[in-house]
């Protein structure tokens, strides 16, 4: 098994969110899971693919061939694949992973998390994605999350499908234990057949 991980190219300014990075890859890497992630050295991406290293984790980076330099590509992964767009580093990273995690990250992080989640409402994968929550860093994303569905823009379905959670044993716990819900394509071919019926 793989889990993409997606978090931030910078460390951040709460130390215990480097901790709690570190505390995942290291569990991932005793588990024998293995991290595709996106290939840089820096900030808290550097930081899991260490920790999963030190643990001898599988570690596999996928970096597009402009940002080899500029996020100092990591020479030690078990694996580097240079692609040579954002849009093939995504789809590469997906073909790759049985799993999506958000830890704490960025706009960078942001554009991953919910293009694997709206891939997956969509039937692109089958997969489960998930937010790492340590010390509440996503709480008020989840909450406008809540407000949009809410407002009729998001189903609430598709928000219980997503994991959070701040533990990392019980992150993984619910990561084995999900299962797809039906996704938008079978409703909306299901409306469409009730028209047509």
């Amino acid at each position: 098994m793989r889990i993409a991980l997606f978090t931030g190219a910078l460390d951040g300014a709460d130390p215990r969110l480097g901790e709690a990075v570190d505390t995942l890859a290291s569990e991932l890497a005793s588990r024998n899971i293995g991290i595709v992630y996106g290939g840089g050295y820096a900030g808290l991406m550097g930081r899991a693919a260490d920790a999963a290293l030190a643990r001898g984790g599988e570690v596999i980076g996928v970096i597009p061939r402009a940002l080899l330099d500029v996020e100092m590509g990591h020479t030690g992964l078990t694996r580097l694949d240079v692609v040579e767009t954002m849009h093939e580093r995504k789809a590469a990273m997906t073909a790759l992973a049985d799993a999506f995690i958000a830890m704490p990250g960025g706009s960078g992080t942001l554009d991953e998390i919910f293009e694997a989640w709206t891939w997956q409402q969509l039937a692109y994968h089958r997969c489960p994605v998930a937010f790492y929550n340590p010390h509440g860093y996503w709480d008020p994303l989840i909450e406008a999350l809540h407000s949009m569905a809410a407002a009729g823009f998001i189903r609430q379905r598709d928000i219980d499908s997503l994991i959070v959670e701040s533990d990392p044993e019980a992150l993984l716990r619910a990561i084995e234990a999900w299962r797809p819900v039906k996704d938008h394509c079978e409703e909306w071919a299901d409306i469409a057949k009730e028209r047509r019926d």
